[in-house]
């Protein structure tokens, strides 16, 4: 809760007064407390020893006596009087009945009784059990004129004295409950005068706040609270002007900021990031504000840290390079710039460049190059060294080896003209330049004639194809030719990669507006970590096997760029040992 000046100004004056009063109704209360009781155990100590000098004269023998003259004496001492001898046993007692003494317990271990006995009188205050109420007992002993002795005790109630003193708290309260309302009252009045003037500055300096620069505070008097107000419009007038530079300089910063490319990093000495532009936010996959957290924080990255703390260390500028897994391997461009003030590090500017696309580009055009080159040595290799074993004489020496040499030559010549052929279809598909005659198409229509072609090749290894799974498949909107040119592609891996006596199948499945279809088989399976590359040209699992398989390494390429034309998309599962399933997804005719 939120106190006003005038509120506290008010508070400290009835803390004063409610202080004040508290000590005094404390004093007065303990004093009162402290003479009362006083005043009325000395009086019953007055009348105990008048109740001793009569009850010596007109008791003869205690039994017989005490309980008349107890009585006779409460009642002009308007006191209770208990006679108790010696042995503790009570004699005779103003309250109780003489024939109901006998039920009364021994009065010898009573505080009062036992130091009458010893320094010649005795009292004590605490609860009677017998009336059950507060009393006051002051005690004498007792030497009656038949030589018995005893103690006689008056006991007061002490009723009276709380009701009299009940009475004068009361009293004093209530001057106190007085005393604070005229103080509320007055320091309600002193408190709002003051703070008048405080007030008003608050109003105004509140508005100020909010960007009304424009008021000012009026100076109603020459004393501090004057010279305030003074001091507040200068520093209006002043933040005003500086404001309206801030504001224009801000929004050429926001609109630079808006406008680059790149990623822009702003943060203190420590680490944490005070500025960044949406560039940053959209490389790191940010959607939330990320100023005041730590570098660490939004990009778990040692390599990100590490040049942070390098830059700090030396405070020279620093390019690097560096990977960044964010959801996906980004590659990263960073330029850090130290920000340096009179010798003092203020902060790190850093700025990101995305570099994840040429990175890509550059290695796939590596990567083609070098697996172009690969892939056409070796035939071109091969047809040389037999052309050359050729010429060398062996067509005339040995006609039947010769024979088998231009066999050899003509099989790698037609896997060079495979090769190049699917690497002019491959530049076709990603150049966009292919032309797809769409027609409604009936898969399991495609898939039998694919499997007429290929079935010779399942034949010489026993592997066993089922179709049934395509029955029933919808029509989808595809070019025949490219259709069955995927399924040939699919169903050639699958025999290349089943042992014998294997199986392969068909699958369909409908989702929603695409229909689905997949060749499975129970071939050694694919390892994980080469499920994400397996659709790039001239990837291959097993590079040996591919090669003697025949493969040229694009026909997954091929295939996936074939479905992504029509409009589909292609993936693979699969687990090492247990086969794998590729499909892809077709538009329903």
């Amino acid at each position: 809760m939120r106190f006003t000046i005038q509120w506290k100004l008010m508070a400290s004056y009835l803390f004063l007064v409610l202080f004040i009063g508290g000590v005094f109704f404390a004093y007065l209360s303990h004093t009162l407390n402290h003479h009362l009781t006083a005043e009325i155990r000395q009086n019953l100590a007055t009348e105990a020893r008048l109740t001793q000098m009569i009850a010596r004269r007109d008791i003869g023998q205690m039994r017989a006596d005490a309980p008349a003259v107890a009585a006779a004496i409460s009642r002009e001492a308007r006191a209770r009087v208990t006679i108790i001898l010696a042995s503790g046993k009570v004699a005779g007692d103003s309250e109780i009945a003489p024939d109901q003494l006998k039920g009364l317990e021994n009065h010898l271990n009573r505080p009062e009784v036992q130091q009458a006995l010893k320094s010649g009188s005795g009292e004590s205050i605490r609860y009677s059990a017998t009336i059950k109420t507060p009393m006051l007992y002051v005690a004498v002993p007792l030497k009656t004129a038949g030589g018995e002795e005893g103690v006689v005790r008056l006991a007061l109630p002490l009723t009276a004295l709380e009701q009299a003193k009940g009475s004068i708290r009361t009293l004093l309260a209530a001057s106190l409950a007085v005393s604070l309302l005229v103080a509320l009252v007055l320091s309600y009045i002193l408190s709002r005068v003051t703070s008048r003037s405080l007030r008003t500055i608050t109003i105004l300096a509140k508005q100020i706040g909010r960007g009304d620069f424009s008021r000012r505070i009026p100076v109603p008097t020459r004393d501090e609270v004057g010279e305030l107000a003074r001091v507040m419009n200068d520093m209006a007038a002043r933040i005003e002007q500086q404001m309206e530079r801030t504001s224009a300089e801000r929004n050429r910063l926001d609109t630079i900021l808006r406008g680059m490319g790149e990623g822009l990093m702003v943060s203190d000495a420590n680490g944490l990031i005070t500025m960044v532009n949406p560039a940053f936010l959209d490389l790191f996959s940010l959607k939330e504000s990320v100023e005041g957290r730590h570098i660490i924080e939004i990009a778990r990255h040692p390599a990100l840290n590490d040049a942070f703390k390098a830059i700090v260390a030396s405070r020279d500028e620093r390019i690097e390079k560096m990977t960044l897994v964010l959801g996906e391997e980004k590659h990263v461009l960073t330029h850090w710039v130290p920000l340096v003030d009179s010798g003092e590090l203020q902060g790190v500017v850093a700025v990101f460049h995305d570099i994840t696309d040429l990175t890509k580009l550059e290695n796939i055009r590596q990567d083609f190059v070098a697996n172009v080159s690969h892939e056409l040595r070796t035939p071109v290799t091969v047809i040389k060294g037999y052309a050359e074993a050729l010429i060398d004489g062996t067509m005339e020496s040995d006609p039947e080896r010769a024979r088998k040499f231009v066999e050899i030559i003509l099989s790698h010549s037609e896997r060079l003209a495979a090769l190049i052929g699917d690497l002019l279809t491959l530049s076709q598909l990603e150049a966009g330049s292919m032309n797809l005659e769409k027609t409604t198409v009936r898969p399991d229509q495609v898939a039998k004639h694919a499997l007429e072609l290929l079935e010779p090749k399942a034949a010489r290894k026993g592997i066993a194809i089922d179709c049934s799974g395509m029955a029933g498949a919808p029509p989808v909107l595809a070019d025949p030719g490219r259709l069955e040119q995927v399924m040939v592609n699919l169903l050639d891996n699958a025999i290349k990669y089943t042992p014998e006596s294997g199986s392969i199948s068909f699958t369909v499945a409908g989702e929603e507006a695409m229909v689905r279809i997949g060749v499975k088989d129970t071939g050694v399976g694919i390892p994980p970590k080469d499920l994400p590359r397996i659709f790039e040209r001239f990837y291959r699992v097993d590079t040996a096997r591919s090669r003697d398989e025949g493969g040229t390494g694009l026909g997954l390429s091929i295939v996936k760029h074939i479905i992504q034309l029509h409009g589909g998309t292609v993936g693979v599962e699969s687990e090492p040992g247990k086969g794998s399933e590729f499909w892809f997804t077709l538009k329903k005719a």
